[in-house]
Order: structure tokens, then sequence, then C-alpha cells
């Protein structure tokens, strides 16, 4: 199904984690496509009401739903860095307590939530940056052993929009080569600090091999953009479904959480009967590895789980889904990104 830019339709450490076997993974750099656990959909094109009582995902599924866990503790600035403390510290000084906050991420936060998808039974996407993997190398080993995605967050905490062209795809490709290195997976997927790339961003991840990118929050379920001659997907982020955007510790409020991470569940899982849909939810290392916000997933997880036709996925997964079964995912054919002020092929 192909829409033009304006939205219409046209034809066309713990040393002590207990550490479980890691799920078939998708062999993306052999270009192996096949999906674990799972069967080929069957998937019909033609408009949305040909697609009504289809098969939107694997095995029958009406939603997906997809978690991502951004690994960033290390890979920020000594001094300067965002955290719980409003007042900013004087300008070259160490923050000391922030970089320890950003250390709860890779002393408590991963290793609770790794614990809590083992429960379940579920598995996630991890964004790495760089720094951070190799500030704890055996943390994002234990990641990928345990059967979860790494993909790319950059080299280190920071912007990189701001960069040259050849510098940013450095910047981008300098990360994947620390992640490989130490975990021994490529990354597939990108995601920017704070989403924003340069307007070259998506030739420059298709020439570093990535299949997709998170860095926009505009549908509910992947799509597709016709980059030279290929297909580059984007499988949607999220703000609003973000612990560090939408549920910050400033007035944090646990019932609020887990209500609207089962509104936007129930929301979605009843639109998945007539079109594809798929919910995503992000957390942060240092975030929402607490305690008590993982006891709020625990319970949010139960009740997810306890739906029938629910697929819980890896963005990568999701990503090659919708190249193999093209005719049911929306295609966008856009202008540069800037005229369109969305990330697009480069038209000179």
């Amino acid at each position: 199904m192909d829409h033009s830019a304006d939205g219409s339709f046209s034809h066309s450490r713990r040393g002590a984690i207990q550490t479980i076997g890691a799920s078939a993974m998708l062999a993306v750099a052999s270009g192996t496509v096949g999906l674990p656990g799972s069967t080929e959909a069957a998937t019909q094109g033609g408009n949305e009401s040909d697609r009504v009582g289809s098969a939107f995902w694997p095995n029958g599924a009406r939603l997906a739903v997809s978690f991502s866990l951004m690994f960033e503790g290390g890979g920020q600035p000594i001094s300067g860095a965002s955290g719980a403390i409003p007042d900013p510290i004087k300008k070259g000084v160490p923050d000391l307590p922030t970089n320890a906050f950003f250390a709860y991420g890779h002393y408590e936060g991963v290793p609770r939530l790794l614990d809590l998808m083992d429960k379940h039974g579920v598995k996630l996407s991890s964004f790495m940056i760089g720094k951070a993997v190799e500030t704890s190398p055996d943390i994002a080993q234990e990641i990928v052993r345990r059967g979860h995605e790494a993909a790319a967050h950059g080299r280190v905490w920071e912007n990189s929009y701001q960069l040259s062209r050849d510098d940013e795809k450095r910047f981008i490709a300098d990360s994947v080569e620390a992640i490989q290195r130490i975990t021994g997976q490529k990354p597939v997927g990108w995601n920017a600090y704070w989403m924003r790339s340069s307007i070259y961003i998506l030739e420059t991840l298709q020439d570093l091999g990535f299949v997709y990118q998170i860095d926009e929050p505009s549908h509910d379920e992947p799509f597709i953009i016709p980059l030279r001659g290929r297909d580059f997907v984007t499988v949607p982020y999220t703000f609003h479904m973000n612990d560090i955007v939408a549920f910050p510790f400033e007035g944090w409020n646990p019932v609020a959480y887990e209500q609207a991470l089962r509104d936007e569940f129930d929301q979605l899982y009843e639109e998945g009967a007539h079109r594809r849909r798929m919910m995503v939810v992000s957390f942060h290392d240092r975030i929402s590895g607490h305690a008590g916000r993982v006891r709020v997933l625990d319970r949010f997880l139960t009740y997810a789980k306890s739906k029938p036709d629910v697929w819980f996925a890896r963005k990568d997964e999701i990503a090659r889904y919708a190249l193999l079964n093209r005719a049911a995912t929306p295609v966008i054919n856009r202008g540069s990104p800037a005229k369109t002020g969305l990330p697009g092929p480069i038209v000179t």
C-alpha cells in the first residue's frame, strides 16, 4: 500500500545475573529473514477495507508490542549531562551525583529489566551508546546473550545533527564498531540523541547497512520509505510512552503510568482487529530500571500477556516482517527533508 507525502493513497554486573539461552535471532547480515517462533502472516494488497480480517502480524496476531531499552550510562559527558538535579553545575566541573545517576543503569537498572523480560518471555531492542558499551561490556554482552537486539544509539550521548555528513556517518559507524566488537552483534537499527539527526540520515544509514530507524513518532505501525531504489523501514518511536519524556521522576505517579500503559494497549488492541497496529514503550536504563517502576511494568506485562494474539517483538523483527509483507505495509514517497521537514531521500 503506497502513500504520497501528503498521506493520500496511491496504487502502486552483575556476574550473578541469571542467563537464559538466547532465542533464535535474525541473521540480518547474512540475509536470513525468518522470524523466531513465527510463520509469515497472510497479507493482502489494496486499500484498508481489503485488509480487514487479514493477518497483519505473524501467526495472526492483532497487535505487536515492542519495548526499547536505552543503554546510555557511561556514554554521557562527566559535566553538563541532564539528570535528576534541576540546578545546572558549573561548566567543566565533574557532576558526581549525576554521573552516579547514570551509573545506576548498568549497576541496577538493566539487570532488573532483563530479569523482568525473562520472567515474561519477552525480547526487546536495546539502543546502545558505544562508550556505554565500552564502559560496561559485561552488561552489553548479557543483553545479547539473553536474546535481545543490540541497536545503535551513537558514539556518545550527544547530538549528531550539527556534524558534517561525513562526521555524522563516522559518529554512527563508531558506535556500530564498538557494539559489534563487544557483543558480536552488528546493529541494524538506529536511534539518535533525542531523535535528531541531519537531513542526510536515511541515506547515511543505508550506506552503513542499517535496515531501519526509529526516529519518527508519526505512526502506530511500521512503514517503508523508498530510498535510492531500495526500501528503508521506519519502526516509529514514541514520546508519550517514553519514561524520560512523559513519566520522569518529578510528579511520578505509578497508578497513572500503569493506567496509561493499559489504555494504550487496549485501544490499539481494539483497532488491531481491522488494521495493523503496534504499541511502543521506551525505557531508559537509569529510569525504568528502578524497583518501583519495574513492579508497575510487571503488572502491565501480566495483563498484556493474558490477551490472545499479541506479538511481543524486537524492532529488527518488526522491520523485517514489514519488508517481507510489503503489500500490507504503508509505503511513503517523500521529497527532500529540506523541504518536507521529515526524513526522506536527498533530492538534488
